[in-house]
């Protein structure tokens, strides 16, 4: 084996290396695949709407869009966290919406109820958003541990019992002199939650809204990275995240190592579930510009972002580093998507990530086979010279 074979091979043995390149491979792939639906669609807007997903969008009013642009990947970035999270015990949360809506509704009851906490309102609020959420994941993890029930099914029943359940609590729940305390019937809409419950846009002195002024950015985006620091440090530097992820490789032989499969199944959907909760709890307490990210209208639809975090889990090889910059990637076409309207239909950004979604499940297998053949093709060079 000469240093050329050596070095090729040490590269591939070199899992973060593996990861990086299968996801830009995914993400090469399905930007080439919608620039061909483009210039099918309209040939003519084809090479402006690649300009737009790659940034061009960002020539005008830079420090808002921007901000814009970090705002609306914070919830992609958390989604991802709480699905990979999942994905590491060998487990698929697609409960994560569910989760999602139960802590919405719980920052929500705290935003608007507990007035009296003053400038920790907001932090209460994420911190029961939490809980609730993890309590929503509690009950997939329970009947998959206790009775093999598996996690899709259950998850996707307790969805609609959780998005069910909020919207009864919202229109039901009164205060003490009867009056509905949520919901507003004049707008069919939620009251919005206090300013004390407003998650803050400055950060130990840094003011985001100046620095990227009339955008919604709050401190939400620095919480999301903060978390996923945090992941990782329990995943790969606790031993509790070893047996986590030792039941995600091989549940038999970590289960004849010792490990309590059933236990880290649970903990595993409630810290999922936590994930996502407190992912509904940055959505409600934004206090947004626009003011419709602190208000929440019934409607009998499941929220997208629990399906959001999914993609971007997939994407970054449920890494949670890797998760900070597939939710930032993803954020930045949608945004894109969203300003080249005038030019095509935004489906086509859905294709996009559809596509690079669906090929990053696949380019390690390609990238694997490449590499063989590789290898393969220059042994077989080196025989035919001797």
């Amino acid at each position: 084996m000469n240093r050329f074979e050596q070095t090729l091979r040490k590269i591939l043995a070199n899992r973060a290396f593996v990861n990086l390149l299968a996801t830009l491979i995914a993400i090469i792939i399905g930007i080439s695949i919608g620039f061909v639906i483009m210039l099918i669609a309209r040939p003519q807007q084809a090479t402006s709407g690649i300009r737009f997903l790659f940034g061009s969008w960002l020539s005008t009013n830079t420090p808002t869009r921007i901000g814009n642009w970090l705002y609306y990947a914070t919830s992609l970035i958390v989604m991802g966290l709480s699905v990979a999270f999942a994905f590491k015990t060998g487990l698929f949360n697609i409960g994560a919406t569910g989760q999602y809506t139960v802590g919405l509704f719980a920052a929500l009851y705290v935003g608007i109820a507990w007035t009296g906490l003053g400038p920790f309102q907001w932090v209460v609020g994420l911190i029961v958003a939490s809980l609730a959420g993890g309590f929503w994941g509690f009950f997939p993890g329970f009947l998959k541990s206790k009775f093999k029930v598996h996690e899709v099914i259950s998850s996707i029943m307790f969805n609609y019992i959780g998005m069910y359940l909020v919207n009864f609590l919202i229109s039901n729940i009164k205060n003490a002199s009867g009056q509905l305390l949520l919901f507003d019937h004049s707008y069919g809409r939620t009251y919005k939650v206090a300013t004390n419950a407003f998650i803050p846009r400055s950060f130990f002195g840094i003011d985001l809204s100046v620095i990227f002024p009339g955008s919604e950015i709050d401190i939400g985006i620095i919480l999301a990275i903060l978390l996923s620091v945090f992941v990782f440090f329990i995943l790969y530097r606790t031993r509790f995240g070893f047996e986590l992820r030792a039941c995600g490789f091989n549940r038999h032989a970590a289960q004849y190592s010792g490990i309590n499969e059933n236990r880290s199944i649970t903990l595993a959907m409630i810290i999922s579930g936590a994930l996502a909760g407190f992912g509904g709890g940055l959505f409600i307490l934004a206090g947004r510009v626009s003011n419709v990210g602190n208000i929440y209208k019934i409607v009998d639809v499941l929220l997208p972002e629990g399906f959001q975090g999914i993609s971007v889990a997939l994407l970054a090889l449920s890494n949670p580093f890797g998760i900070i910059f597939a939710g930032l990637f993803i954020s930045f076409i949608q945004r894109g998507g969203f300003y080249m309207q005038t030019l095509i239909k935004n489906e086509i950004v859905d294709i996009i990530v559809a596509v690079i979604i669906y090929t990053s499940a696949i380019s390690l297998i390609f990238q694997t086979r490449i590499a063989n053949w590789l290898l393969k093709t220059r042994t077989e060079k080196k025989k035919r010279e001797k």
